[in-house]
């Protein structure tokens, strides 16, 4: 079970968090169809807020400002003290000596920051970390229950910051550390989003680096299901800042999920839980602020069974476009083209391709006019900006032949700079203005949801 920063933002949310695994363990209770009660290992987050206020203590000590740095400390240990006092005041003196002890050493590590005039990554690395730890002590107290550091475990490379997890080595460390402690009916706490090198040095495993080790820890052990817990009744069909009437999905496949944060939905990033997916394990997204409610799940090896199950959306991207007359006649003209974005570190998202243009769509923060300039030897370059996506994702989309009438129709006069769909048949996209994303997304999402319980879209002979 992973929580994340608002669900452990204070001593009441700590409290509910555990409410959470406890009632996990008396589910297993009641249960008819299992032999032996439920383990839980709990992954827990930084506290919000906190990563973001080590980060910034982190560069004012860089930046010879130690005040920051010291008021940060300060206010970090008022606040995980008091929290530990609230959730156990007769048993909070071990924590609290655990988080004093965390917090002068995090104090030494700034002024040395200070002193040298530099943050290496390394250090910010070991800097971010104390956000992790600190939280688990807190829910370990709470929960009574062992707290296991995760760096004695997750392996990764030194590549700090966004570290890779060896996954090998993890599996081996994870089962010795954690198997031991976690017989029937018990509950062991450890850190997400920290692992430590071959050298025992610390590193972070960058965005989505909590669910990443929520995966690996649950590959190692073979659990029965992972849960990433959040402030949404699962994955939804669409952003319901901008549609409000968005369903949650009761059930997608990886590759689903996949192309759904790839373009837009920030409930997970995929890519950290295929670990758990490769092990054949499924992994539920569940509401924090409604843990009976509904909730998604991915399955190993599995997709929704429609053809359309949710709708994301993307901003901030702009078009480059390169055309030349003899395109296709020239060996190599692509190869050269895209040898271009790699001379300058540019990931490219969608491709499309005519007889004598070629289109590329990536974000806005690239450098667009050294993009131009590179692509100029290779013909016409024309930019369009402020542009988004708009991804339909669902299964089989291609098999499914009135799925591209009913898109077209929702979107109406909408001007469609650049259409693609997906190699693996489950991904439509739309790039167009951003001035009307938002009306064409609720467009769409009516179309497909709204107007059927289902998609709005018939199966081939249905």
């Amino acid at each position: 079970m992973k929580f994340g920063g608002k669900a452990v933002a204070d001593a009441a949310g700590i409290r509910s968090t555990a409410d959470r695994v406890l009632q996990a363990i008396e589910a297993s209770k009641k249960s008819e169809t299992q032999s032996a009660l439920d383990s839980v290992l709990v992954v827990v987050s930084a506290m919000s807020g906190v990563t973001d206020s080590l980060f910034q203590a982190a560069k004012a000590a860089e930046d010879a400002d130690l005040s920051v740095a010291k008021r940060v400390c300060a206010e970090l240990k008022t606040r995980h003290v008091s929290a530990a006092r609230s959730l156990a005041p007769k048993q909070s003196a071990g924590a609290e000596a655990e988080i004093e002890s965390i917090i002068a050493a995090l104090d030494s590590r700034l002024q040395g920051v200070r002193l040298v005039g530099e943050l290496s990554d390394r250090n910010m690395d070991e800097i971010a970390a104390a956000g992790e730890r600190l939280s688990s002590i807190l829910v370990a107290l709470t929960l009574g229950a062992p707290c296991v550091d995760a760096r004695t475990m997750l392996r990764t490379d030194s590549r700090f910051g966004r570290a890779r997890a060896d996954g090998i080595v993890t599996s081996k460390l994870a089962a010795e550390r954690l198997l031991p402690l976690l017989e029937p009916g018990r509950i062991v706490v450890t850190q997400g989003y920290i692992g430590s090198d071959s050298l025992g040095s610390t590193t972070t495993l960058g965005r989505g680096g909590s669910d990443y080790s929520a995966s690996l820890f649950g590959a190692a052990l073979h659990a029965s299901e992972i849960r990433i817990w959040t402030d949404s009744e699962g994955i939804l069909t669409c952003d319901p800042q901008v549609v409000p009437e968005a369903r949650t999905v009761e059930a997608l496949g990886y590759e689903e999920a996949s192309e759904l944060v790839a373009y837009g939905a920030k409930i997970l990033h995929p890519a950290t839980i295929r670990p758990a997916l490769e092990a054949g394990i499924p992994v539920t997204v569940r509401s924090n602020r409604k843990p009976e409610g509904l909730y998604s799940t991915i399955r190993p090896g599995s997709s929704s069974g429609k053809a359309v199950v949710a709708i994301a959306m993307r901003r901030d991207v702009a078009v480059i476009s390169v055309r030349q007359e003899m395109m296709m006649e020239q060996a190599g003209f692509l190869a050269r083209l895209f040898a271009a974005f790699g001379r300058l570190g540019v990931s490219v998202d969608l491709v499309s391709t005519s007889e004598i243009c070629v289109s590329v769509s990536l974000d806005m923060d690239a450098p667009l006019d050294r993009i131009a300039t590179e692509l100029a030897e290779l013909g016409s370059v024309d930019i369009m900006r402020d542009r988004a996506v708009i991804a339909v994702v669902g299964d089989m989309l291609k098999e499914t032949p009135a799925l591209l009438r009913k898109t077209f129709d929702a979107l109406g006069d909408v001007d469609i700079d650049m259409l693609s769909m997906g190699a693996n048949d489950i991904n439509l996209s739309l790039v167009l203005r951003a001035s009307e994303a938002e009306q064409s997304l609720r467009r769409l999402h009516a179309t497909f949801f709204e107007n059927s319980p289902e998609t709005g879209v018939p199966r081939e002979g249905s």
